[in-house]
């Protein structure tokens, strides 16, 4: 592909992409690190424009995925020099903020990681098993599969903490 036709194309494909990543990122990270995973997120889209597909988001929330993995073994990897170097002062922890309902926030914390990043991608970014599938890079039944054990988990979470969720309702003494 010529360079002219490449440009043509990256600049067609970024606006969609940069916005949804955007949103993906910062919604699980600090603003500096989601940029940081943004600009590498496009670098990546834009070596590998030729392999891009048709619906090139979820392809790329795949990418971003694991450039936030790569930039939190980073930091791990800073917190343990720094803890090393500095004995008597060591770094204060940092608290995410918590989101419009604590109750949800906190079960979703008592999730393991990749089920709450999967109920996150699938309410916040409203994928499907076909685009889950793809971001995760496993099969459209696998993505169903750890969707709904995801979303069962979650509420069984829900329940522990003594919170329905908004359409659940006891059918104790019911007839149905």
């Amino acid at each position: 592909m010529e360079t002219d036709e490449r440009r043509e194309r990256f600049e067609a494909i970024a606006p969609a992409v940069i916005e949804g990543v955007r949103r993906y990122l910062a919604r699980r990270t600090d603003p500096a690190t989601a940029e940081d995973a943004l600009a590498e997120t496009l670098l990546v889209c834009w070596r590998r424009l030729d392999d891009l597909p048709d619906e090139p988001l979820p392809w790329a929330y795949g990418v971003a995925r694991n450039c936030l993995a790569n930039a939190r073994r980073g930091d791990r990897r800073r917190a343990r020099l720094a803890a090393r170097v500095a004995v008597i002062d060591p770094p204060r922890p940092v608290s995410l903020p918590e989101g419009p309902d604590p109750d949800l926030a906190e079960a979703m914390a008592r999730l393991r990681v990749q089920d709450a990043d999967l109920l996150r991608l699938w309410a916040w970014e409203d994928l499907g098993p076909a685009e889950l599938a793809l971001v995760l890079g496993v099969s459209v039944n696998a993505a169903s599969i750890r969707l709904h054990r995801a979303r069962n988990r979650l509420r069984e979470a829900l329940r522990k903490l003594d919170v329905h969720a908004g359409h659940e309702q006891s059918t104790e003494g019911s007839r149905w």
